[in-house]
Protein backbone atom coordinates (compact mmCIF):
# COMPACT_ATOMS: atom_id res chain seq x y z
CA UNK A 1 0.00 0.00 0.00
CA UNK A 2 1.45 3.03 -0.80
CA UNK A 3 0.94 6.02 0.96
CA UNK A 4 0.47 9.59 -0.62
CA UNK A 5 2.40 11.98 2.35
CA UNK A 6 4.71 15.37 1.88
CA UNK A 7 7.46 15.15 4.23
CA UNK A 8 8.37 18.98 5.05
CA UNK A 9 11.56 20.30 6.54
CA UNK A 10 11.18 20.52 9.92
CA UNK A 11 13.92 22.46 12.36
CA UNK A 12 16.48 20.93 14.25
CA UNK A 13 16.18 23.79 16.99
CA UNK A 14 13.62 26.41 18.13
CA UNK A 15 14.37 30.19 17.08
CA UNK A 16 15.20 31.69 20.10
CA UNK A 17 13.99 35.53 20.94
CA UNK A 18 16.92 36.61 20.01
CA UNK A 19 17.65 35.61 17.09
CA UNK A 20 14.73 36.07 16.01
CA UNK A 21 14.68 39.94 17.05
CA UNK A 22 17.90 40.21 15.37
CA UNK A 23 16.49 38.85 12.06
CA UNK A 24 13.41 41.19 12.40
CA UNK A 25 15.41 44.52 13.09
CA UNK A 26 15.71 46.31 9.93
CA UNK A 27 11.77 46.18 9.67
CA UNK A 28 11.23 48.59 11.89
CA UNK A 29 9.06 52.22 10.91
CA UNK A 30 11.12 55.21 10.09
CA UNK A 31 9.49 58.82 10.42
CA UNK A 32 9.09 60.55 7.29
CA UNK A 33 10.91 63.80 6.18
CA UNK A 34 9.60 66.84 7.10
CA UNK A 35 11.02 70.13 6.50
CA UNK A 36 9.36 73.70 7.29
CA UNK A 37 7.98 76.34 4.77
CA UNK A 38 10.16 79.29 4.09
CA UNK A 39 7.47 81.68 3.22
CA UNK A 40 5.02 80.94 6.43
CA UNK A 41 7.01 78.49 9.00
CA UNK A 42 4.20 75.52 8.49
CA UNK A 43 6.06 71.84 8.39
CA UNK A 44 5.40 70.12 5.06
CA UNK A 45 6.68 67.30 3.79
CA UNK A 46 9.19 67.89 1.16
CA UNK A 47 8.58 68.69 -2.61
CA UNK A 48 4.76 69.47 -2.01
CA UNK A 49 3.39 72.51 -2.15
CA UNK A 50 2.11 74.23 1.30
CA UNK A 51 -1.12 73.77 2.20
CA UNK A 52 -1.63 77.07 4.60
CA UNK A 53 0.26 79.63 2.22
CA UNK A 54 -0.03 78.15 -1.50
CA UNK A 55 3.89 78.20 -1.87
CA UNK A 56 6.15 76.05 -3.63
CA UNK A 57 9.49 77.40 -4.52
CA UNK A 58 8.41 80.65 -4.01
CA UNK A 59 5.54 80.27 -6.47
CA UNK A 60 2.03 80.34 -5.88
CA UNK A 61 0.63 77.48 -7.18
CA UNK A 62 -2.53 76.93 -5.06
CA UNK A 63 -4.65 79.77 -4.43
CA UNK A 64 -5.36 79.20 -0.08
CA UNK A 65 -8.67 81.43 1.02
CA UNK A 66 -7.65 82.79 4.27
CA UNK A 67 -11.29 82.74 5.91
CA UNK A 68 -11.08 78.44 5.51
CA UNK A 69 -8.07 78.45 7.32
CA UNK A 70 -9.16 78.70 10.51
Amino acid sequence: MKLNLQLFGVPFRRTSKTKKRMRRTHLKKEVGAITTCPKCGATIRPHRACLSCGFYKDEEVVKVNKDEEK
